[in-house]
């Protein structure tokens, strides 16, 4: 639970008064990356013995599963019965993403679970964004959605939103102010700091492009690609009917961000929800394979071996961001085509495929 101890010194920090950006823990020499809010939000974490924090965060990560099981079937239009939500509970655990999330004491899973929740929220709903606005405030990436909302249509949840993520950022400078401007004029563009972008480790673009370039740095070129999936992305996120939209713009948030470690991907879940919910069993079964057969970490990626590897083990090292972008094209076609999901009376004939 190497991340899980991240966060205990970053709560330490702010409980202690030190240096919020200057320590690194773990044999690894991990920093802290988040915004000062988060670091708020973990102080928490610097009360607990060490062993008490490693089972709150197991117990927490299967219970914020089952809560993404939950609000999954909520979002794909699947009854939600308590027995089989419980298994899925269960086999969700061999899901890579999640496996490892629960591994690193990752926080995957609550920044899931908010941002479903909130958008899963009727329309016009009371605070209706402020959850993804603070999803946002922990993590930056989630702040996409944002756009999203605006895009559709929704200015009144963007707005929402964007000012509850500004009152995390104004929250943090009031507290921590030296930490908020390290983090916002310097840290933030620190994107190494994060670790080695073309490490299998990161199922991005630019780690896709780095492994297959065979250079650390693909620059131009991943700038490039990235720029033309953003823009592919959210136009198809604004064309494709709401729940794909919603996947279509957390896949694109996945692949365009400089670095998506393979436990960022725990979107997989409501993925397989709505694919089950459409009927599409195959490729729901396929999809699943993807995300349990752990082809990442087969492929020699020891030292810099990452950067070395032939043209046939690189769909094997890049699962995830092909996958990606294969949801992508597959949303554009539905956007061009004028494709509508299966209808609820068209689904009823396969109880087992509503209930997953």
């Amino acid at each position: 639970m190497a991340d899980a101890l991240v966060y205990r010194a970053e709560g330490a920090a702010v409980a202690n008064g030190t240096d919020l950006y200057g320590f690194t823990v773990t044999p690894w020499h991990l920093p802290a990356t988040y915004p000062p809010f988060a670091a708020l939000l973990f102080v928490p974490a610097a009360w607990l013995p060490l062993t008490a924090l490693k089972v709150a965060f197991a117990v927490g990560n299967a219970a914020l599963l089952a809560l993404l099981v939950r609000l999954s079937c909520r979002f794909a239009e699947i009854a939600p019965r308590p027995w089989p939500v419980l298994a899925a509970t269960a086999a969700g655990l061999w899901l890579e993403p999640v496996f490892q999330t629960l591994l690193f004491g990752q926080i995957n899973l609550a920044l899931a679970c908010l941002v479903l929740w909130d958008l899963t929220r009727p329309p016009g709903a009371l605070g209706k964004g402020v959850a993804v606005g603070v999803a946002a405030g922990v993590k930056l990436t989630p702040a996409i959605f944002l756009l999203y909302a605006l895009l559709r249509g929704r200015k009144r949840e963007a707005a929402t939103g964007a000012a509850a993520f500004a009152a995390t950022v104004l929250l943090g400078a009031l507290v921590l102010p030296g930490a908020s401007a390290e983090f916002w004029t310097r840290r933030l563009y620190e994107t190494d700091r994060v670790g080695k972008a073309w490490i299998v480790d990161n199922q991005s673009l630019q780690g896709l492009l780095a492994r297959l370039l065979h250079t650390p740095a693909p620059g131009a070129v991943w700038w490039a690609a990235a720029g033309a999936v953003a823009a592919a992305g959210l136009w198809t996120a604004r064309r494709v009917d709401e729940r794909w939209g919603v996947l279509v713009v957390a896949v694109t948030a996945l692949l365009i961000s400089p670095i998506s470690w393979s436990h960022h991907w725990v979107w997989c879940v409501p993925l397989l929800a709505l694919l089950l919910a459409e009927g599409r069993i195959r490729i729901a079964v396929a999809v699943a394979v993807v995300f349990t057969a752990r082809t990442l970490w087969l492929v020699p990626h020891q030292g810099d071996l990452d950067l070395h590897l032939p043209w046939w083990q690189q769909p094997l090292a890049s699962p995830y961001p092909l996958l990606g972008l294969a949801v992508l094209g597959g949303a554009a076609w539905r956007a061009r085509a004028g494709t509508q999901p299966m209808s609820p009376a068209s689904r009823s004939s396969a109880s087992t495929m509503r209930y997953a």
